[in-house]
């Protein structure tokens, strides 16, 4: 998909604020079936945190494959569940089936072996880091 989705009006790409296209571009790396975490993000690019990550995925992210940034916990973004569960399961994505009493029963990541350390190829990350 890439940022060419986010195309202007008139044709031109929209600017990015250089910290918000460092996100996006890590964004655009995390291998199909993986995940981070908005602090795995935060972390590897050594800037920012796990809220700013956010807010950038929330303004920009639609440019990028928004749903492989992801809540430490495993839970699916809210509002955005059954769009990111679409994608997982098209990408074979590891998750987790949610319990009985799960609202709505909707899966988690499973991050344990869904979390991407950043390496091209590299195993998952200690979900514990």
């Amino acid at each position: 998909m890439g940022r060419m989705s986010a195309e202007l009006p008139d044709g031109d790409l929209p600017e990015y604020p250089e910290y918000a296209e460092r996100v996006l571009d890590l964004a655009e790396r995390i291998p199909p079936g993986r995940v981070m975490t908005y602090g795995d993000v935060a972390e590897w690019l050594e800037e920012g945190g796990p809220r700013q990550v956010g807010r950038v995925m929330a303004l920009y992210g639609s440019a990028v494959p928004w749903w492989r940034v992801v809540r430490a916990d495993g839970v699916l973004l809210p509002g955005s569940e059954l769009r990111a569960l679409a994608h997982y399961r098209e990408e074979g994505t590891p998750l987790r089936e949610a319990g009985r009493r799960a609202e709505g029963h909707v899966p988690r990541l499973d991050m344990r072996r869904a979390r991407w350390d950043g390496q091209a190829g590299g195993p998952a990350r200690d979900a514990h880091k």
